[in-house]
């Protein structure tokens, strides 16, 4: 009996284990879902049925699904399904079926959908399983055999930049495109092309090879490049050539061209590289972003959100059903405080030279012109600028593709308002002391060779008050002024008016210093730091707004670019007191009024100037012969709405610092007949 009872109870334990083991259609449905959510395709075909493999090869099915989710730029897909809460007996002829609901985000926006996969016994040598019953509805619910998905993406408009006056910086327009339709071409088409080469600037074997695409037809019309619209002289000459055509195209387009390219910059076509930095940030393939400049900066405002359509299409091309649609939504158009005729007229008189120059309102801190010059006419990345014309850009030795508004320069004796105010402040000088200063080089024990020199028109005066010393640019008074300072005391009085701090404004530029990381190396560097040499730099919008103490009485403005934003609002206060501004603004007046100024002439009537010259010298030993790079701060003193900073470059063969002074003067002069 006892054998009898263990052979029983080992029976059954057969049949438990054997039921334990049965295939069951939930696990295949699991299985299922789960490959789809990891986009392992060639997994999910491995759980479809027999029939359902008749119908579509694994190679078929993987690239079905592959360019379906990348057509509509598919993601976020996320799969949920429903079970049965109890454990179920099923059959081999029965046809279990399981809930499913699906989601994903699409250039279309969001496609929710639900659905039912039923599955089938199967029967296999080694193993039976149950399959799906896979058919083309369950990628989405109501395709049939023979549909397609298709998408459609719509971009947005970009948003445009304005001057504050309304006139356009960067803009949504036209350009002409020219091109070529082979089959309108006559016998003197070899003539066509080379005078198209000419007109155009681009070889004849460039035209050749746009002709020799792969896609071109006798009927097609093959581009070339893209023209502005009112090229009007250049279009005339174009029109009567035979093969040619000049349809209009929406195009980026920048009114103010070369006069304001740094300051905009301009747009190109995404990179693969972008594409995928900004992948949840709603680009496409197709889309153009900024490259350079506020069109780079402002990108997030300016891009907008593209819209887009998916739906399902019937091999005869009818729409079938919409799956998901969603409008774009147009950019942001941004007005700047950019005066677009002051930026025109900065820029005319610095187009022949290498320079910069920053104006702004003194009394505001509204930002009216950021100038680099030369420059490249943005307008050129647009309607396409071969490789010939990049190059060239390159190579040239005045730099157009840099922006040196961003950067920062020696300023030479522009800095030595700032000297003289910190020593006022910490009365180390006093305005009417007179200094004595005899020659025109002064040194001191430890110095060895080293000396400071002053300017041949300063050399008159044996003793000197601070007055002659800014209008006379006295770079010896300075030099003992800030000695008399002091180190310490003196990068404490600088340090109100903004060195080694971000200038908080939307556009980077470089942080303006006193010294390098070291601080100062000996007392010769301190003394050429009084006067602007040494180891400080600043930019040419920095050292604008430093002057705005002068005029507000104490006030360092913070520079304002968007209209949108608060103006007349501090970046630091009380950086000096009302006595000490107005010390100093009679001093920058005398540079300009009194005949022995080194801003006398040319005189402007009509306008009443202040400001200050300067000269730095690039050098790396005394003695030698460096570039000199020439500066001009001024403003009118009349109306105390427009100050201009401008730095030109390599000005010792063009009369030093009065070249600049010349240009600064005519531009308050165009603007004020304007």
């Amino acid at each position: 009996m006892k054998k009898i009872a263990i052979l029983f109870l080992a029976t059954i334990a057969v049949l438990v284990i054997g039921c334990s083991n049965k295939p069951q259609p939930e696990t295949t449905f699991t299985s299922y879902i789960q490959a789809w959510e990891k986009k392992q395709y060639g997994e999910m075909y491995e759980h479809i049925s027999k029939e359902s493999k008749q119908a579509i090869s694994k190679s078929e099915f993987i690239e079905r699904y592959e360019s379906i989710y990348q057509g509509i730029e598919m993601k976020g897909l996320q799969l949920s399904y429903t079970l049965p809460e109890e454990d179920m007996s099923y059959k081999k002829e029965d046809s279990p079926s399981f809930d499913y609901e699906g989601s994903m985000e699409t250039l279309g926006g969001k496609i929710s959908f639900s659905h039912a996969s039923s599955l089938v016994y199967e029967e296999g040598e080694d193993q039976d399983k149950w399959s799906i019953s896979w058919s083309p509805d369950m990628i989405f619910p109501s395709m049939e055999k023979g549909d397609v998905v298709k998408a459609e993406s719509e971009a947005p408009n970009r948003g445009q930049l304005y001057d504050k006056n309304g006139k356009g910086l960067a803009v949504n327009g036209e350009v002409v495109e020219v091109g070529l339709v082979p089959q309108w071409m006559k016998e003197d088409k070899e003539e066509v092309k080379q005078t198209l080469s000419k007109l155009l600037n681009m070889s004849v074997e460039d035209i050749n090879s746009k002709l020799n695409q792969s896609w071109v037809k006798e009927n097609s019309f093959v581009p070339l490049t893209s023209i502005p619209r009112d090229s009007e002289e250049l279009i005339e000459k174009i029109r009567p050539l035979n093969g040619t055509k000049m349809p209009t195209k929406p195009a980026r387009v920048y009114p103010q061209g070369k006069a304001a390219a740094h300051l905009t910059g301009y747009v190109g076509p995404i990179t693969a590289e972008q594409l995928k930095e900004w992948k949840d940030k709603g680009y496409t393939k197709n889309s153009v972003v900024g490259k350079a400049g506020l069109e780079l900066l402002l990108e997030d405002k300016l891009k907008g959100s593209p819209g887009g359509k998916v739906y399902i299409e019937t091999k005869e091309g009818e729409q079938k059903k919409t799956l998901a649609k969603q409008n774009p939504v147009n950019g942001e158009d941004v007005t700047l405080t950019i005066d677009a005729s002051i930026q025109k007229a900065i820029y005319k008189q610095m187009a022949q030279d290498a320079g910069s120059a920053a104006a702004i309102n003194p009394m505001t801190g509204t930002v009216e012109a950021l100038v680099s010059s030369p420059a490249y006419d943005p307008n050129s990345f647009i309607l396409g600028m071969n490789n010939n014309q990049y190059n060239a850009l390159k190579s040239n030795p005045k730099k157009p593709l840099t922006n040196r508004f961003r950067q920062s320069y020696a300023p030479g004796s522009t800095f030595k308002p700032i000297t003289a105010a910190i020593g006022l402040e910490s009365n180390a000088i006093s305005p009417s002391e007179e200094v004595s200063i005899h020659g025109r080089s002064f040194s001191k024990d430890g110095w060895g060779d080293y000396s400071v020199n002053r300017v041949e028109s300063a050399s008159s005066d044996n003793a000197v008050n601070l007055a002659e010393a800014l209008y006379r640019s006295d770079n010896i008074y300075f030099a003992k002024a800030i000695l008399s300072v002091g180190e310490s005391s003196f990068l404490k009085g600088a340090k109100p008016f903004g060195f080694a701090e971000d200038i908080p404004f939307p556009y980077t530029i470089t942080s303006s210093q006193i010294t390098g990381e070291n601080g100062f190396q000996n007392e010769i560097q301190l003394a050429d730091t009084g006067y602007g040499q040494g180891e400080v730099e600043m930019s040419t919008l920095h050292l604008a707004l430093s002057y705005t103490p002068f005029i507000t009485e104490g006030t360092l403005l913070e520079p304002v670019l968007l209209k949108k934003d608060e103006t007349n609002k501090a970046w630091h206060q009380n950086v000096i007191s009302k006595d000490t501004a107005a010390i100093i603004k009679q001093g920058l007046t005398e540079v300009v009024t009194n005949p022995s100024g080194t801003a006398y002439n040319p005189q402007v009537e009509g306008i009443s100037l202040a400001g200050k010259t300067g000269t730095a010298e690039l050098k790396t030993e005394q003695g030698e012969q460096g570039k000199e790079n020439g500066w001009f701060v001024a403003w009118d003193t009349g109306s105390s709405d427009l100050l201009v900073s401008m730095m030109i470059e390599d000005v010792r063969e063009k009369g030093g610092s009065h070249y600049t002074v010349e240009k600064v003067k005519e531009v308050f002069k165009e603007i004020s007949s304007n």
